[in-house]
């Protein structure tokens, strides 16, 4: 495994090769991270992971203060794995070379979920994924489910401009069925058996929408229910399309998409 610490250093090691996969992370390296790269090794013959906490999608100074960061522990972790050839951990210098202010706009169809309550999230997701994937040049890149309108806008707009593909690769949960995120780091053994509850109560209610004439009047319900049960503040609990992210009328092509705070950290979902 070797790590690359400048652009330099990148280009000089990936030259050579032209079938890579590429797994983009912000570090907090945990088994979802892995399952991506494992679907790398299946379909790529070199992979590189890289490891960059963003500034620019954090809408909040004290989220991307409190984020995780323990570089030292992420590189044990992928060394372990045996299957990452690469690790690239730029400087913000390396990503963002010139101070031209981003042209990256959401259309409005597009400011719904995640992006109508964190204002600039995903201008500053969208214009790192573009950044990096012209610095990688990979032909493939892999996310995962979890963050599914991130994987939808960065797929839109990256396989429109480059000759690469965004695999998408299914949510992985713990043993208490909680979707792993680096954010759980940051929440106690309590906090992640409340996730756990929330999410066997999604299941239900995504189970029971096939018997509702009125999906929106019975997710308000239920959202309404959570936030009482639970203490918890509720951005958003919206059943909606998977082609194209428009409000659903029906289970049929359909995720059940939740954002909540619990304990102050931020926690998403779909099923």
């Amino acid at each position: 495994m070797k790590i690359l610490l400048n652009n330099n250093s990148l280009f000089k090691s990936l030259r050579p090769f032209n079938d890579l996969g590429f797994v983009p992370t912000m570090g907090g390296i945990h088994k979802g991270h892995l399952s991506l790269i494992n679907k790398s090794n299946k379909l790529c013959k070199k992979t590189i992971v890289s490891i960059f906490v963003n500034p620019k999608q954090f809408n909040n100074k004290k989220d991307l203060k409190s984020y995780p960061r323990n570089i030292k522990k992420d590189l044990k972790i992928l060394k372990k794995s045996k299957k990452v050839n690469f690790v690239y951990v730029p400087k913000f210098e390396d990503i963002f070379k010139n101070k031209k202010k981003s042209k990256i706009k959401l259309a409005k169809k597009d400011i719904i979920l995640c992006a109508k309550s964190r204002k600039g999230h995903f201008e500053g997701v969208l214009d790192v994924m573009d950044k990096l994937t012209k610095i990688v040049n990979p032909q493939k890149i892999f996310m995962g489910e979890k963050d599914f309108q991130q994987l939808y806008l960065v797929k839109k707009l990256l396989e429109k401009k480059y000759k690469t593909k965004v695999v998408p690769c299914k949510t992985i949960r713990d043993k208490n069925k909680v979707a792993l995120s680096s954010r759980n780091f940051l929440l106690n053994r309590s906090d992640l058996n409340i996730a756990s509850e929330i999410y066997e109560k999604i299941k239900n209610i995504k189970k029971n929408i096939k018997n509702k004439k009125n999906i929106s009047s019975f997710l308000k319900l239920q959202k309404k229910e959570l936030k009482n049960n639970y203490k918890i503040k509720i951005d958003y609990l919206e059943l909606r399309n998977t082609k194209d992210l428009k409000i659903s009328i029906s289970k049929k092509n359909s995720k059940l998409f939740i954002a909540y705070y619990l304990n102050n950290v931020r926690l998403i979902d779909n099923l």
